[in-house]
């Protein structure tokens, strides 16, 4: 099993990325959804509602881990969006090509 290409407190790596996430969370939380195949507007709205927040943004980073073969489980998922959900979008969105994810965004 691989590892994340990007660490956790890495999110000021993309510093545009970092400014969209600590502003509109949902936003790069339904971004992220839209890149493994979910609902944007969904996963977006969902993130924002704070316990069915930690648990979809878990359910989509389990997907992310799922698709590049990175160890993990959802109750770690479940934790790291608990207490640190912005470094977590960043990450997964770096982890998917953050800037091709988010192009929308920065037209």
């Amino acid at each position: 099993m691989g590892e994340w290409k990007n660490d956790l407190f890495g999110c000021f790596n993309d510093m545009g990325l970092c400014v969209i996430t600590y502003f509109a969370p949902c936003l790069t939380a339904g971004k992220n959804a839209e890149q493994v195949g979910e609902d944007c507007m969904l996963h977006g709205f969902l993130s924002a509602l704070y316990p069915i927040g930690i648990f979809s943004r878990a359910n989509i980073r389990g997907k992310i881990r799922e698709r590049q073969g990175i160890e993990g489980s959802f109750g770690e998922d479940c934790f790291v969006h608990w207490f640190c959900y912005p470094c977590a979008l960043v990450q997964e969105a770096n982890e998917l090509g953050g800037k091709q994810g988010m192009s929308m965004v920065r037209e």
